[in-house]
């Protein structure tokens, strides 16, 4: 049985989806979970669900990373922290996968040095899942693990974005493009360029050169970025969901004039906030640490907890590291150090 170590005290109303959202997940998913936080809470919140028979288990922290916590002082300083304790978990091989929603920053540091890196990856990388017109999903990465990258390292996120597009979405040869200023292979700064040409040579299915418009309307699967301008899109584009949301649901209570108009009406909010909403998505995998880790939005709620276990089971099972390290060692071009 897959083991799932989760962070139960990272989220900002933590710890009760996260709580709500394991017992969902033990109970659906198959998986044991392993609730790592504050024991007394904890258990406090545990017995508010039936949970009988259920493989899930209280492991005790003592310390709380909290979202005004700087990645630094949360590694060095908060060493008895929930997160930390379910990182050890991964390491000692206790769990398959952590799952938190706690500091982005703060995870990502913890992880990355907690667990290491895979031996033929420079740099992490957060990939960002998208809703697209076509009904299916695109993945962005990197959304925000690294502020500067090289040619080399927007190769290695291109390798890791395929595997897990085809991992996580089963697509067979997922298409892969390189976020620029335009489609021409001429277009972009020196970064892009490079990183186009090292692309070519590559045995993924790359399309070429895709702009900010195209991460929506699903013409490819995996879109490539340095982790500045990816963490950028990924806040633009939740601003604008949420300001479309907004204005939708007013134009629709302002502009209904009858019971059936409005039933209609309501049932195609629903679904489009379902289309756009994160928590179907689960959280965002950070890819090239040893050990499936996958960070969730802060305000996470029970379904986004539960789909977020999802995502690590489903990487834990489709061997998403192994896979990583065999295809980046056939990548025909150097990598800088």
């Amino acid at each position: 049985m897959i083991t799932i170590a989760v962070d139960a005290m990272g989220g900002d109303h933590a710890p009760r989806p996260e709580v709500e959202g394991a017992v969902q997940a033990a109970r659906e998913l198959g998986v044991r979970i392993l609730l790592v936080g504050l024991a007394p809470e904890l258990k406090k919140e545990l017995a508010k669900h039936p949970h009988r028979g259920l493989p899930i288990e209280i492991v005790p922290a003592t310390e709380v990373i909290t979202m005004d916590d700087s990645p630094t002082h949360a590694f060095r300083k908060k060493k008895d922290s929930s997160a930390h304790v379910a990182t050890k978990l991964v390491r000692g091989g206790q769990a398959d996968a952590l799952v938190s929603a706690g500091n982005t920053g703060a995870v990502m540091a913890v992880a990355r040095f907690g667990l290491g890196t895979l031996s033929s990856v420079d740099r992490v990388a957060l990939a960002a899942p998208f809703p697209t017109s076509r009904g299916g999903t695109a993945v962005l990465l990197d959304v925000g693990a690294n502020v500067d990258s090289k040619p080399a390292h927007l190769v290695q996120f291109a390798v890791m974005g395929e595997i897990y597009y085809r991992a996580i979405f089963g697509t067979r040869r997922p298409k892969v493009a390189l976020l620029s200023i335009g489609e021409e292979e001429s277009k972009g700064n020196e970064l892009t360029r490079e990183a186009y040409s090292r692309l070519k040579l590559s045995s993924l299915n790359f399309t070429g050169n895709v702009e900010g418009r195209d991460i929506f309307n699903g013409s490819v699967d995996v879109i490539v970025c340095d982790g500045f301008i990816g963490n950028i899109a990924l806040k633009i584009s939740e601003g604008v969901a949420q300001h479309i949301a907004a204005m939708l649901k007013e134009a629709l209570q302002s502009t209904i004039s009858s019971q059936v108009g409005y039933v209609l009406s309501r049932k195609a909010y629903k679904s489009f906030r379902k289309k756009i909403d994160y928590s179907e998505y689960g959280g965002a995998p950070l890819l090239g640490v040893k050990g499936v880790t996958v960070i969730g939005h802060g305000s996470s709620n029970p379904l986004a907890i539960k789909n977020a276990i999802r995502v690590a089971t489903e990487l834990v099972r489709g061997g998403v590291n192994e896979r990583i390290e065999q295809e980046l060692a056939t990548i025909p071009v150097p990598v800088e150090a």
